[in-house]
C-alpha cells in the first residue's frame, strides 16, 4: 500500500506542478484516468491483470508518440521498483524492460542514474532501505530483460558495479544479486567479458571458494569463456589449474552443502552442483567427484536436504556419463542410499522421491538414441533391490521410449534372471527388522521368489507399456509366461525355446499360480491389442478398430493354443495338472472345432465365426487353471457350436421350434461366464456377446431378462451359477430374487428372528432343567451338599455339553446369516452384469424391434429396487439402470424403423404404460412410464428432427419441416389421443395425481401433433377442474401450448379464432368465482389466469381477431378493487399487464403528505442526552420536598446525589456542603445535602470551567465507578418513604441522567466571581 499510496502523492505533486522533468504536467493527467489506470493496474497482484496492462500501456505510448507522456511513464515505473507490495516490483520491472525494448532511443544510462538517484541507499531512510535495494535490484533486472544492456558496455560496467554493492544486503535481497549477476555474464560475448567484466569480477573469482554464489559464477565463466579462464588464470586467481582436485574436496563439500541447504524448499537440484559435474566431466576428475565429493562427503551428511541433492544429481548426471561412468554410478553408496529412501517412505508420511526419479530415467530414455546406455540405466535400476525384488515398479512406463535393440536385450536379459537368478550382481539392501526375522537360509530363497514374481510382472507390463514392440517380441513374452505357468521342461530341448533352458532353481506350486495369474492378465491385454505394425494393411486395420488380432488376421489366443497343443504332445515337457482323458478329448475337439471355424469363416459370417472362435479358445485356455467345471462349459459350447454351423439347424429353424437354438445357448453359456470371478471371462463373454447381437432371438432375449423377474419358476434351464471365492453355490432366478427380496425387508425379519430366538432359549431352558433334575439337584428335600464327587463330574460334563451345542447352534445361525448376506451381495453383482448386457444390446442394436421387449422390464427393475433397501449397493444399481433407460434408450438418436408390422403391439404397450403412470402411487416411478410412452410415440411418429435450414432454401426447408410434423407416420392419432386424453382428466380431475405438469408439457413441446386433440380438455377445465390448483394448472399448460407455434399447422384459421374465443370466455368465467379473501391456492389460479389472459388478449389485438371483449372488461373492472390483487406486486402487475390491451392505465398513486403526530413532533425535538419534561421537574421537584431540602438561590433545584455517593464537585469543594476545608458545613439529612440560603462563592470561578472541559471525557468515565465504589464504602442513613421512592427512581434513571445532568448544570447554575 506503501508504493501505491507514493503514486498519489507523486499524482497530486505532479498536479501542483512540483518537481517532474515533464514539460506539461497537467496535460498529461488532464487526459483523463485511463492513461493512469495503466500505472495503478501494473501494480496490482494478478498476473493477468499485469500483464494486460503492460500491453495496453506499450500500445498507448506507441500510437501517442508524446514525449511528456513517455517521460512521465519513466519516472512512475522507475518509482514503482521500489514499491511495498510484492507483486507490484516485478510488474514494474517487466513494463519498465518492455518499454525500453521498444523505444531504443532511450539511453540505458539516464534510467540507471535515474534509479539510483530515486533508490538512494545511502541518503534513504532506514525504514525504507529494504525498499530501496528492491528498487536498485529490479532495475538491474528490467535493464537486463530489455535485452540491450548487453550492447551498452558502460551501463553494463554499471550494473555489474551496483549488483556487486547490493552483495551487501543480503538480509533482504539474499543472494538475488548474485544469481542474476551469473545469468548477466552468461549472456555476455566473451570478449566483452575480457575487456570489461574481467577486472570487475576477478574478486569475486579470486575467492570462489568462499561462498557458492562466487563458485558458480567461477564455473560458469570457465564454461563459457573457456579461452579467458585458462587453467594459467585459474592458478593465478585461486592458487591451482583446476576446480576439482585433492586440495578442495573439503572446501567443495561444504559449499555444496550450503548450496543444498538454501535449495531446499524449491526442490530443485542447486546450479551449481550441475555446473561443477559438468566441469569435473570436462577437466577429466569425474570419479574423484563422486567418490570423494559426493558419496564419502555428501552422504555422510545426514540431512534430508543434502540427500535429496545427491539423487537429483545423480538423475540430472545420466544424460551426461557414458556406459562405464554409468555402471559406476549406479552400482555406488547413492543408489543403496535411493533404495533405502524409496522402502523407507512407502508410508504415507514421508517424502516420496521415487516417481521424481522415475521422471530423470524418463527424460534420459526419451533423449538417448544409444541402445547400451539405455540398456545399462534398465538394468543399473531393475538390480536395485530390496530382499530380491527390484525398487523400480514393474508396471513402471519408462520402458516405451527404448529402442527396439535395447528392448530385446532388456527381455532377455529379464528371462534370464528368472531362470538364473543372480543374486550377486544385484545392489541388494534390507531393513534391520528383516535381518532379525529370518534366518540366512530362508532369506536366498525369498529373494529368488520376489525376483522372478517381480519380473513376470514387468514382462507383462512391457506388452502394454512399449511402443516400439514387434509381435515377435509379444509372442515371445506370452509364450514364456505360459509355459513356466502350466508346464515343466523335464531336460533341455532346442525345439522349444522355453525348455533350452532349465531353471537353476525350480518353481513351486506358488509360483505357479503366481505366475498363472500374471498370464491371464496378459491374455486380457493380447485381447485388446491394436494391430502391430507400421505397414498399409496394420494401419488401416488400427483404423477400423480391430483388436486382438496379429497382422494376418489371426487371434492372439489361437497362437497361444496351438503353442499349448505343441507342447501337450511333447515328451520334454509336462504340465503342472495333467489332462485325463475326458480332458484330452475335450481338448481335442475344441481345437478341431477351431479349425474348422477358421475355415468357413467369410464376410457374411465373420462376426458370428469370431464369436465362438475367440470363446472356444478362451475356454480352451482355462482348461489348464480350472479344468473339472471348464469341461461342463466346453462341452455345451462345443454343441451349440455345431448346432449354430451345421446345414440342418437351418433347415429344422422352420419347423422345429421346441428346442432350443445356438444363440440360446450361447446366451446361458454367457450367463454362466459372467457368474465366474474371472475378470477375463467376464470381459470376453462381453465382447462376445456383441458379435452375436445381430442374431439374437426374443427367446435369447428373455434368458437375460429373466435374470431380473422376481416371478419366474424355478427350472434347470434357467440356473445362473453364483460364485464365492472359495464356495460354489447354484442358484436359480426365482431363488436369487426371491431371497433378495426376504432380505430387503429388515423389519420382518428382525421381528420374526426375535420370535425364534425366544423359542431357542425356552427349549434351551427346557434341556437345561432336564440335565438337572437328572442330577437331582431341583428337589428341594436334598441340598448341594449331599452330592458326590463324582455326580458333580457327571452333572459339570452335562451342562458344558449342553452349553456347548447351544453355542454351536448360536454360530450356526450366524454363518446363516452372513452367508445370506453375501449371496445377496453376489447376486446383486450378477445382476449388475447382466445388466452390462442389456446396455450393450440396447447401444448396438437400437433398430432391432426386441427393444420393444427391454422397456417394461427394464421399469420393473426401477420400481422394484425403489422399493427395496436403500444401502449403498442398491442405490448403485438402481442409478445404473437409470442410466441405461434414461441414455442408452429414451435418448437415443437410433430407434426401430421396422415398426409397421408391430403397429397394434406398440400402440397396446403405449396404453399400458400410460395406465400405469396413471395408477403408481409414486411420482418418480411414473415418470419412467410416461417417459417410455413418449419414447414409443417417437419411434411410431419418426424421425422428427429437423436440420437447420440453408439461407438459399430457406422456404423448402420450412416445407420440409412442416411436412414432417403434419405426417403421422404409424402412429394412430385418434387411438393415442384417446388415452392422453384419460390421463389428462385424471390429472385435472382426481386430487392425488402422480402425473406432472411437466409430463404433459414435455409431451406437447416434442410431439405437437397431440396438441389438437388434448387442447379441448384444457379450455374445459379451465373452469370445470375440481380443485383452485388444478385450474391453474390447465391455464398454465393451455398457455403453453398456445405458445407453440406448430400448432397451427395442425388447425385452421376459423379454429384457431374459435379456440381464442373459447379460451378468453373460460378464463372470464374463471375468474368471476373469485372470492373476497383470496386464498393461496386462488392467488395461484388468479396469477396463471392473468398471464394466460394476457396473451389471448395480445393475440387478439395483434392478429385483429373478431372477438368480443366486452363480457372481458366487466369482469376485470371491478377486480381492481379487491385489496388481495393490489396488495400482491405480482398480481397487480399482471392485472395491469391485462387492462392495458383494454385501453386502461394504472392510475399514479400520489403519496400524501404525511403531517407528523404530537409524538413524532416531540421526538424531533428532544435533544439527544436529554429527559423528557415531564420527568425532568416534577420528580425532582417531588423529591426534594419529601426530603425536606430546599431549592437554590436561583430557583434551581439542588442537585441531588444517590444515597451515600458524592460527586467529583463535593470532593472538590466546588458545591456548596460538600466542601473539604468545611466538612461539618455541608450538613446531611437523610442522606441528602443541605444547601444554605446565604451566598457561598464558588473557588476558581472560570479556571475551574476550562479544566471541566479539557477533563470531561475522563471524568465521564470515572463517573460510574466513582460513585459505585463510594456507595459501598459509605453507610447510608436511615430513610424515609419519600426518600425510599426518589432513590428508587433515581437508581433506575442514573446511568441516562449523568451525560445529560452535567451539561444543563454547567449552563443554569450560577458561577459567582471573587
Amino acid at each position: 500500500m506503501a508504493g501505491m499510496e507514493g503514486m498519489e502523492e507523486m499524482e497530486q505533486n505532479e498536479q501542483r506542478g512540483g518537481g517532474a522533468p515533464v514539460t506539461d504536467p497537467r496535460g498529461v493527467l488532464r487526459q483523463g484516468r485511463a492513461f493512469l489506470d495503466f500505472f495503478w493496474d501494473i501494480a496490482k497482484p494478478e498476473q493477468e491483470v499485469r500483464l494486460t496492462a503492460t500491453e495496453s500501456l506499450l500500445r498507448h505510448l506507441r500510437e501517442g508518440k508524446k514525449d511528456d507522456e513517455l517521460k512521465y511513464t519513466l519516472k512512475r515505473l522507475v518509482e514503482g521498483l521500489g514499491a511495498t507490495r510484492e507483486a507490484a516490483r516485478p510488474g514494474f520491472s517487466l513494463a519498465l524492460a518492455q518499454v525500453l525494448q521498444a523505444f531504443e532511443e532511450i539511453p540505458l544510462c539516464s534510467i540507471l542514474e535515474q534509479i539510483k538517484e530515486k533508490h538512494n541507499l545511502e541518503k534513504v531512510k532506514k525504514k525504507l532501505v529494504r525498499n530501496a535495494a528492491f528498487g536498485n535490484f529490479f532495475g538491474v533486472m528490467a535493464l537486463f530483460q530489455s535485452g540491450r544492456l548487453v550492447k551498452d558496455r558502460k551501463a553494463l560496467l554499471e550494473s555489474i558495479q551496483l549488483l556487486q554493492q547490493l552483495t551487501n544486503h543480503q538480509t533482504h535481497l539474499r543472494d538475488l544479486p548474485r544469481k542474476t549477476l551469473v545469468d548477466i555474464t552468461s549472456e555476455v560475448p566473451e570478449t566483452v567479458f575480457e575487456e570489461v567484466l574481467f577486472d570487475i569480477l576477478q574478486g569475486d573469482l579470486s575467492s570462489a571458494f568462499t561462498s557458492p554464489e562466487n563458485l558458480h559464477l567461477l564455473l560458469v565463466g570457465m564454461q563459457k569463456f573457456p579461452g579467458v579462464l585458462k587453467p594459467k588464470k585459474l592458478k593465478k586467481l585461486f592458487g591451482s589449474p583446476t576446480v576439482v582436485n585433492k586440495e578442495n574436496i573439503s572446501r567443495l563439500v561444504e559449499l555444496l552443502k550450503s548450496a543444498a541447504k538454501s535449495e531446499k524448499e524449491d526442490k530443485k537440484l542447486p546450479s551449481v552442483v550441475f555446473d561443477l559435474l559438468q566441469v569435473a566431466l570436462k577437466e577429466g576428475a569425474f570419479e574423484l567427484f563422486w567418490s570423494e565429493v559426493v558419496e564419502n562427503g555428501l552422504l555422510k551428511e545426514k540431512s534430508g536436504p543434502v540427500s535429496y541433492m545427491c539423487y537429483r544429481l545423480l538423475g540430472s548426471a545420466l544424460p551426461l556419463l557414458s556406459v562405464e561412468q554409468l555402471q559406476v554410478v549406479l552400482k555406488g553408496k547413492v543408489m543403496l542410499h535411493y533404495g533405502e529412501h524409496v522402502v523407507a517412505t512407502q508410508f504415507p508420511q514421508g517424502f516420496k522421491f521415487a516417481a521424481e526419479m522415475e521422471g530423470y530415467i524418463d527424460t534420459f530414455l526419451s533423449g538417448c538414441d544409444d541402445p547400451e546406455r539405455q540398456l545399462a540405466v534398465m538394468m543399473g535400476f531393475s538390480t536395485l533391490t530390496n530382499q530380491g525384488k527390484p525398487v523400480l515398479l514393474s508396471a513402471s512406463r519408462v520402458v516405451r521410449h527404448l529402442q527396439a535393440v535395447a528392448l530385446q536385450k532388456y527381455i532377455c536379459w529379464l528371462k534370464d534372471m528368472f531362470l538364473r537368478p543372480d543374486l550377486d550382481c544385484c545392489l541388494d539392501f534390507s531393513s534391520n527388522r528383516r535381518k532379525q526375522n529370518r534366518e540366512n537360509a530362508d532369506i536366498a530363497q525369498q529373494k529368488i521368489v520376489r525376483l522372478r514374481k517381480w519380473i513376470i510382472h514387468r514382462l507383462v507390463n512391457i506388452t502394454e507399456s512399449a511402443t516400439r514392440k514387434e509381435e515377435s517380441l509379444v509372442m515371445d513374452i506370452a509364450r514364456f509366461c505360459f509355459f513356466h505357468a502350466f508346464f515343466v521342461a523335464k531336460k533341455k530341448n532346442s525345439q522349444i525355446a522355453e525348455a533350452s533352458v532349465l531353471p537353476s532353481e525350480p518353481l513351486n506350486e506358488r509360483d505357479h499360480t503366481e505366475i498363472e495369474n500374471y498370464f491371464f492378465g496378459l491374455l486380457q491385454t493380447l485381447n485388446t491389442l491394436p494391430v502391430l505394425g507400421d505397414t498399409g494393411e496394420t494401419a488401416s486395420l488400427r483404423g477400423k478398430h480391430i483388436h486382438g488380432v496379429t497382422a494376418d488376421g489371426k487371434l492372439w489366443v489361437l497362437l497361444l493354443v496351438e503353442y499349448a497343443n505343441k507342447l501337450l504332445s511333447s515328451e520334454h515337457v509336462k504340465a503342472v495338472k495333467p489332462f485325463t482323458k475326458e480332458q484330452k478329448d475335450i481338448w481335442d475337439r475344441t481345437l478341431q472345432s477351431a479349425k474348422n471355424l477358421q475355415k468357413k469363416g467369410n464376410k457374411s459370417d465373420s462376426a458370428k465365426v469370431g464369436a465362438f472362435q475367440q470363446l472356444l479358445l478362451s475356454m480352451a485356455i482355462h482348461l489348464f487353471k480350472n479344468q473339472s467345471e471348464t469341461v461342463d462349459v466346453l462341452s455345451d459350447l462345443l454343441n451349440c457350436t455345431e448346432r449354430a454351423f451345421s446345414k440342418e439347424a437351418k433347415k429344422k429353424k422352420k419347423t422345429d421350434n421346441s428346442e432350443p437354438g445356438w444363440v440360446e445357448v450361447m446366451v446361458e453359456i454367457l450367463l454362466s461366464l459372467l457368474a465366474q470371478p474371472s475378470l477375463l471371462l467376464r470381459r470376453i463373454s462381453k465382447s462376445v456377446f456383441v458379435w452375436i447381437c445381430p442374431n439374437l432371438t426374443k427367446r435369447g432375449l428373455q434368458l437375460i431378462l429373466d435374470v431380473f423377474d422376481p416371478n419366474q419358476e424355478q427350472d434347470e434351464e434357467s440356473a445362473v451359477v453364483v460364485m464365492e471365492e472359495s464356495n460354489k453355490k447354484t442358484k436359480s432366478a426365482q431363488d436369487t430374487d426371491e431371497e433378495g427380496s426376504e432380505d430387503s425387508s429388515d423389519e420382518d425379519n428382525t421381528d420374526s428372528g426375535d420370535e425364534e430366538n425366544e423359542e431357542v432359549d425356552e427349549n434351551f431352558r427346557t434341556q437345561l432343567m432336564k440335565v438337572l433334575q437328572a442330577g437331582n439337584t431341583v428337589e428341594g428335600d436334598k441340598s448341594d451338599e449331599e452330592l458326590d464327587d463324582e455326580a458333580m463330574m457327571a452333572l459339570d460334563k452335562n451342562i458344558s455339553a449342553l452349553f456347548a451345542e447351544q453355542q454351536k447352534r448360536i454360530q450356526a445361525k450366524k454363518d446363516e446369516k452372513d452367508r445370506m448376506r453375501k449371496e445377496k451381495i453376489l447376486r446383486r453383482d450378477f445382476k449388475a452384469k447382466v445388466l452390462d448386457l442389456i446396455d450393450v444390446f440396447l447401444i448396438k442394436q437400437a433398430e432391432n424391434p426386441l427393444v420393444f421387449d427391454i422397456i417394461e422390464p427394464l421399469l420393473q427393475l426401477i420400481e422394484q429396487c425403489m422399493s427395496s433397501d436403500s444401502d449403498k449397493q442398491e442405490l448403485d444399481f438402481l442409478q445404473k439402470t437409470a442410466n441405461i433407460f434414461k441414455n442408452s434408450l429414451c435418448r437415443n438418436k437410433q430407434y426401430c424403423k421396422r415398426v409397421a408390422p408391430l403397429q397394434e403391439d406398440v400402440h397396446a404397450l403405449v396404453q399400458r404404460l400410460v395406465q400405469k403412470a396413471c395408477k403408481h402411487s409414486d411420482s418418480a416411478v411414473a415418470l419412467y412410464y410416461f417417459s417410455a410412452s413418449l419414447y414409443l410415440l417417437k419411434v411410431l411418429k419418426g424421425n422428427t428432427s429437423s436440420t437447420p435450414p440453408e439461407p438459399e432454401k430457406q422456404s423448402d426447408s420450412r416445407a420440409k419441416q412442416a411436412c414432417q410434423l403434419l405426417n403421422p407416420g404409424c402412429l394412430n392419432v385418434k387411438k393415442v389421443a384417446v388415452i392422453y386424453q384419460e390421463a389428462l382428466t385424471q390429472f385435472l380431475s382426481k386430487r392425488n395425481s402422480p402425473l406432472t405438469c411437466s409430463m404433459f408439457h414435455d409431451l406437447f413441446k416434442r410431439f405437437p401433433i397431440m396438441c389438437k386433440p388434448l387442447v379441448d380438455i384444457l379450455v374445459e377445465f379451465i373452469t370445470t377442474a375440481a380443485r383452485q390448483h388444478q385450474q391453474a394448472m390447465a391455464c398454465m399448460l393451455l398457455h403453453k401450448v398456445l405458445l407453440l407455434h406448430e400448432l397451427k399447422l395442425f388447425i385452421t384459421e376459423e379454429e384457431w379464432e374459435q379456440l381464442i374465443t373459447r379460451s378468453i370466455s373460460q378464463v372470464t368465467e374463471c375468474l368471476k368465482t373469485l372470492g373476497k379473501p383470496l386464498m393461496k391456492a386462488e392467488k395461484e389460479k388468479v396469477a396463471k389466469s392473468l398471464e394466460l389472459l394476457n396473451f389471448l388478449l395480445k393475440t387478439v389485438t395483434g392478429q385483429k381477431l373478431n372477438v368480443k371483449l366486452t363480457e372481458v372488461e366487466k369482469v376485470l373492472v371491478p377486480l381492481s378493487q379487491l385489496e388481495d390483487i393490489g396488495n400482491s406486486p405480482r398480481l397487480d402487475s399482471l392485472y395491469w399487464n391485462v387492462m392495458r390491451w383494454l385501453n386502461y392505465t394504472k392510475p399514479k398513486k400520489e403519496k400524501p403528505a404525511s403531517k407528523p403526530t404530537q409524538g413524532e413532533e416531540l421526538l424531533k425535538k428532544k435533544k439527544k442526552g436529554f429527559l423528557p419534561e415531564t420527568k425532568k421537574r416534577k420528580n425532582r421537584k417531588k423529591g426534594i420536598q419529601e426530603n425536606g431540602v430546599a431549592p437554590g438561590e436561583d430557583g434551581e433545584p439542588a442537585e441531588e446525589q444517590p444515597l451515600g455517593t458524592e460527586t467529583p464537585k463535593h470532593k472538590k469543594g466546588l458545591v456548596p456542603g460538600g466542601s473539604k476545608k468545611h466538612p461539618n458545613k455541608g450538613v446531611r439529612e437523610n442522606g441528602v445535602a443541605k444547601v444554605d440560603g446565604g451566598d457561598h462563592p464558588t473557588a476558581n470561578g472560570d479556571a475551574v470551567a476550562d479544566k471541566k472541559k479539557k477533563k470531561r471525557k475522563r471524568k465521564n468515565r470515572k463517573r460510574k465507578g466513582a460513585a459505585g465504589n463510594e456507595a459501598e464504602q459509605v453507610p447510608a442513613a436511615k430513610k424515609t418513604k419519600g426518600s425510599v421512592v426518589q432513590e428508587t427512581k433515581q437508581k433506575e434513571t442514573q446511568q441516562k441522567q449523568n451525560k445529560a445532568k452535567k451539561k444543563r448544570k454547567e449552563k443554569q447554575a450560577p458561577v459567582q466571581q471573587e
